[in-house]
């Protein structure tokens, strides 16, 4: 394993919120020198690239085609070379690459495509997604796409765009509601604020190897916690007198808990089974282990859908929370569903909760769920 894996940023975001414009001013940052872009496009002209200023061998453009399907291949292709081309002196250094998608992509098969390629986790790490958000007319991509709201709820970081020619200040601040109801942890930022640059946007991932710190806290989100519960609360609302939210009250963010050490095995049967049964409603999902056989080491997950990326163990808690701290981001996953296998497999008392042995042979009959 490289002890210094190059951090990779998605930069998401739906179509027109401004991704090329924020890309542009970023790259004028000294901090994001030697930093690759690759920008994927629709269309048969490639505008995008024209637009990002100095495009240099350090800007790759891809072909044409939605980067989260049809040109996923190129994706793996484009990574795999950029380390071929540093480690032939091709290109001198590499510190970072951004992967500006499409408007219209799904971000999971991106973010599975640098967390799950077998060669590419040895060189690269996922830094953070940055999904921008048009104030003028992100609640109607919200309303209409749900491919907005996925962009939203898996982010890190959250940019609002065009709020300076937003005309209604209570639209604005409903959509910042909606925005923090979709996902409660990660921070919003005006990008007409002068903060909106290199330290607000990059190092959310949870462990960097060039200084040897891990933030946990911030990366699960301080308030994930808080968002089960405010999550619930907004959705009931939103059920009564917000019915054109529809795609909002299809995402959940919930966090599961468990305050003693636990086995290797009892976690990787539980994830098994999740992605088996329901994996393609997991967003998201990061986590801290207290494992039995070492609790002094925490391990730390994450994943997208089915895939994990390859766990890591840290060599010391970070903060003074032990336990397990699983943080998910779903789409149509029932929640009561997943804290009932998890209790489960972690024999926590839980009312109604099953017989293990019997959720192994069939994880689906809890509740008849399919």
């Amino acid at each position: 394993m490289n002890p210094h894996p190059i951090p990779v940023s998605v930069l998401t975001g739906f179509l027109g919120a401004g991704k090329t414009t924020l890309l542009n001013r970023l790259l004028k940052d000294p901090a994001l020198a030697d930093t690759a872009v690759i920008i994927n496009e629709f269309g048969d002209v490639a505008i995008d690239h024209l637009l990002v200023e100095s495009s240099s061998d350090g800007v790759i453009q891809l072909a044409d085609g939605c980067l989260c399907c049809t040109v996923r291949g190129d994706l793996v292709d484009t990574l795999a070379d950029l380390v071929d081309r540093l480690q032939t002196g091709r290109i001198g250094a590499l510190k970072r690459v951004i992967i500006e998608t499409t408007g219209l992509a799904d971000p999971a098969p991106v973010l599975q495509s640098i967390m799950a390629h077998p060669v590419l986790v040895q060189a690269y790490r996922l830094d953070g997604v940055i999904a921008l958000v048009d104030a003028v007319n992100g609640a109607a991509a919200l309303d209409n796409h749900v491919e907005a709201v996925k962009q939203v709820a898996v982010a890190d970081r959250i940019v609002l765009a065009k709020t300076d020619i937003v005309a209604d200040p209570q639209a604005l601040a409903a959509l910042k509601d909606r925005l923090k109801s979709l996902n409660p942890s990660a921070p919003i930022v005006d990008v007409q604020a002068p903060e909106a640059g290199y330290a607000s946007l990059f190092e959310c991932g949870l462990y960097n190897p060039q200084t040897k710190t891990a933030d946990v806290r911030r990366w699960l989100g301080e308030e994930a916690e808080h968002a089960r519960h405010h999550h619930h609360h907004d959705h009931a609302h939103d059920q009564e007198g917000h019915d054109h939210h529809r795609h909002d009250q299809r995402i959940r963010t919930f966090t599961l808990l468990h305050d003693r050490p636990v086995p290797f095995s009892t976690i990787e049967m539980f994830l098994d089974l999740l992605g088996s049964a329901h994996g393609d409603k997991l967003l998201r999902m990061k986590g801290i282990i207290e494992l039995a056989d070492d609790p002094s080491r925490p391990l730390v997950i994450h994943g997208v859908q089915s895939l994990l990326h390859p766990p890591a163990r840290l060599p010391s808690w970070p903060d003074d929370v032990r336990g397990t701290r699983l943080v998910l981001i779903t789409l149509d996953m029932p929640e009561d569903y997943v804290r009932r296998m998890f209790a489960a497999f972690t024999n926590t008392p839980d009312i109604d909760t099953p017989d293990r042995a019997a959720l192994e042979r069939n994880p689906l009959a809890i509740s008849g769920m399919r």
